[in-house]
């Protein structure tokens, strides 16, 4: 097993390889999602480029985001927040207006 600093264990699932099980088995549920119709437009690691006044700060990439009836959800599988990962969420959310990143507990 390949374990990263975190102890996850690296998984792969329809030939796309994640970083931990807990992100496969979330990424095998919203296929189910999707398949019923229940999402759409699902997307692995989208990144968000963080600029201020022309200025790169951070690009942060996320593990999913899709699209429910109602708005666009964009999700991180977590086990542990770090401090860097804080911030860049505080970030993205405050310069990409309507996002807020969904936190999934391992």
């Amino acid at each position: 097993m390949a374990y990263n600093k975190y102890r996850n264990v690296k998984t792969e699932v329809d030939g796309i390889r994640f970083d931990s099980r807990a992100e496969a088995k979330r990424y095998s549920e919203l296929k189910i999602l999707e398949k019923a119709g229940e999402i759409s437009r699902l997307e692995l690691q989208p990144e968000f480029v963080c600029k201020v006044e022309g200025k790169l700060i951070c690009k942060y990439r996320a593990d999913f985001r899709y699209f429910t009836a109602k708005e666009r959800v964009v999700e991180d599988v977590k086990g542990f927040k770090t401090p860097i990962y804080r911030l860049k969420k505080k970030l993205v959310e405050a310069l990409f207006k309507g996002t807020r990143i969904v936190e999934i507990a391992k």
